[in-house]
């Protein structure tokens, strides 16, 4: 039972990575999984055993979630982002008293003030930038791209694991995410498969890189500085909600579609919360 709620907590944020806006770490945090990845991933040379029994079936649900839901949800943020959003937005909700937990026994102080301002400042600041409407073009391969590709992972792989920023949202910046998803998406077309494999290896070693380089420094955090760095991470986590739902309201929205989203925000509140507890 324990393996098959990580691969449900896996799959949503293997979800949550593909979507603009939604942070795959804020919810791997609402859901209770953060510390126990980042200790995983910190810690697998010295405990690959112990490591390998969380981080399989956590990744074995990420990674078939994102092959399998990856037009689906293209398709739901097409035809209906206001109640796609939302469902997000509920289960990053529903994961708060999660987060409200670790800090509410000590008081604030001016550096863990400071910090909650500065994170949810920089997740406001970065909605207003332009979304990278630019598309790299990856249809000729070289020695040049295969490195940018390496390196764009690395970067990306930092934001996912970052609670509060989106690494979807960071690809579209750099120009990256159409021709990746687009890539993940036609996986199966094997008229396209080596190249979309030449693309995928690449931007793969760059993500494993951003992952264990970025889990060493949180894991050191939250070693010696938790209540701190809980702190900043709120910020993180409640300013992008914030944003998710600006950005849900700046599109034309029918009656029908705020009604199912409402409905929809309180099923996955619900499902944040219990999937939190568990």
């Amino acid at each position: 039972m324990k393996n098959i709620i990580l691969i449900l907590k896996g799959a949503i944020f293997g979800i949550a990575n593909i979507i603009p806006g939604v942070s795959g770490g804020t919810l791997a945090l609402t859901m209770g999984v953060y510390e126990d990845l980042i200790s995983s991933i910190s810690n697998f040379f010295k405990k690959p055993k112990e490591s390998l029994k969380f981080i399989l079936p956590f990744i074995f649900g990420a990674a078939l979630s994102i092959l399998l839901m990856s037009k689906v949800i293209s398709l739901c943020l097409d035809k209906f982002p206001f109640p796609t959003t939302l469902f997000f937005v509920g289960l990053i909700i529903g994961g708060i008293p999660l987060l409200t937990k670790k800090i509410k026994k000590t008081k604030p102080k001016g550096l863990n003030i400071f910090l909650f301002i500065l994170t949810f400042a920089l997740i406001i600041f970065m909605n207003f930038i332009n979304s990278g409407t630019n598309s790299i073009n990856l249809e000729n391969l070289s020695i040049i791209t295969y490195l940018l590709l390496a390196l764009v992972g690395l970067i990306a792989a930092a934001t996912m694991v970052i609670p509060g920023i989106s690494g979807s949202f960071v690809l579209m910046l750099l120009g990256f995410y159409e021709p990746i998803v687009n890539t993940i998406s036609n996986l199966t077309d094997f008229s396209h498969f080596f190249h979309n494999i030449a693309i995928l290896i690449p931007f793969g070693i760059g993500i494993i890189l951003g992952i264990l380089l970025v889990s060493k420094l949180l894991e050191y955090l939250f070693k010696y500085h938790e209540v701190s760095t809980y702190y900043a991470i709120l910020g993180f986590v409640i300013s992008s909600v914030i944003v998710l739902i600006m950005n849900a309201l700046s599109v034309k929205i029918s009656l029908p579609h705020i009604i199912i989203g409402l409905i929809l925000l309180a099923i996955a509140t619900i499902i944040g919360y219990k999937l939190g507890d568990e």
